[in-house]
């Protein structure tokens, strides 16, 4: 394949791979808890020239742009009060909300505090999350459903979610619904219960897609888009008119 027109497409297709997640970003805008992705590309050419001459990799070509990883940012945003009892945003960036799967049992972690009172098969109100899953108090058991006046609905004091500080948040696994998980190979990342999280009822956090930037993105990416495909159709052109000339 001529080289040129390798590159063309490879370019061609990193672009496309950032408007897929910019568009993601731009559909999440309004979602609570929502956390941005970032795609970082890495030059082929400038990888090659780091191995040996007769090294053998999965780019021998040496020329174009890949996407080396796709970078979850987990910085605190703004909060936004909605006065609900149910309601509740965390504070420290490393710090997620256990929430429980009543169909797998599995535990999964997410930023996004819009609980409500969810009824579970035993006739019992339990704080959920909007698809249904229990929220864990620190102890890991499901949380009694709140009253309006933020106390237990069953008479009993008021018992808050509790919090896990996982030790690389930018390591984990984004199941989709704004949760997450610890990646089962990466032994180095755990997740510690909180004694005294940080966090305020009564207010989410606010997606983390900051719009102005987002579209900025998008502009440098059908540039670049653009661009990559001017490319391949020089490289075409061209090839037409060699194979023109020889016939």
């Amino acid at each position: 394949m001529d080289m040129s027109f390798y590159v063309g497409a490879l370019g061609m297709k990193a672009s496309q791979d950032k408007l897929n997640i910019v568009s993601n970003n731009l559909a999440n805008v309004n979602n609570n808890g929502f956390k941005p992705k970032e795609q970082n590309f890495q030059e082929l050419i400038n990888y090659n020239l780091k191995d040996g001459r007769d090294e053998v990799t999965d780019r021998q070509a040496g020329a174009g742009v890949r996407n080396v990883s796709t970078k979850t940012n987990f910085a605190v945003m703004g909060v936004t009060t909605t006065n609900q009892a149910t309601d509740y945003a965390l504070e420290n960036e490393g710090d997620f909300f256990q929430i429980l799967n009543p169909g797998t049992g599995e535990i999964t972690y997410t930023k996004d505090g819009s609980f409500h009172n969810g009824q579970d098969t035993d006739g019992q109100f339990y704080l959920a999350t909007a698809n249904g899953k229990w929220v864990l108090d620190a102890e890991g058991n499901k949380i009694p459903g709140y009253g309006e006046d933020g106390a237990g609905l069953d008479g009993n004091a008021q018992v808050k979610p509790g919090a896990v500080h996982v030790t690389y948040p930018s390591r984990l696994l984004n199941i989709g619904d704004n949760e997450y998980q610890i990646n089962p190979d990466d032994a180095g990342n755990e997740a510690a219960i909180v004694e005294e999280p940080q966090m305020i009822q009564g207010a989410v956090e606010s997606s983390g897609t900051d719009v102005a930037e987002e579209m900025t993105n998008v502009i440098e990416a059908q540039r670049a888009l653009t661009y990559a495909m001017r490319v391949v159709q020089t490289d075409d052109e061209l090839m037409g008119t060699v194979n023109t000339l020889r016939a």
